[in-house]
């Protein structure tokens, strides 16, 4: 069974960074695309960020872009979301999910899915 779990979510102030830890268990991650979705507040679940099994070509959202950055170490089966700059709209539930087939920005493809981990970004 593959199980994904989320951490690093807390309150932070605009402005600050933040990273996002996703680990999974039981299935070497390895071997999975992983991405990072995110809900805000009355929002609609949006892509974040995918890291291939390579790690060579991270993609991010525009909104993100300059500002997130994913990465992956195998050796401890985790992928981070690296998140500077933070904004008052980057507050969500951040969501980690893995595919053994798919690549990409929708997040229907995904079979595994965490359980969330909050950012409020707040002054």
């Amino acid at each position: 069974q593959v199980l994904l779990e989320e951490s690093g979510g807390r309150l932070v102030r605009p402005g600050d960074s933040l990273r996002l830890s996703c680990a999974a268990s039981g299935v070497n991650i390895s071997t999975f695309t992983v991405a990072w979705f995110r809900r805000g507040p009355g929002k609609e679940r949006e892509f974040a960020a995918v890291i291939n099994v390579h790690g060579r070509r991270p993609v991010s959202v525009e909104s993100g872009k300059g500002r997130f950055f994913i990465s992956r170490d195998n050796t401890k089966n985790t992928v981070y979301l690296q998140m500077r700059n933070l904004e008052l709209d980057d507050t969500a539930v951040y969501y980690c999910a893995a595919s053994a087939t798919y690549i990409g920005r929708d997040g229907g493809q995904y079979a595994f899915w965490g359980q969330g981990t909050q950012v409020t970004v707040s002054s």
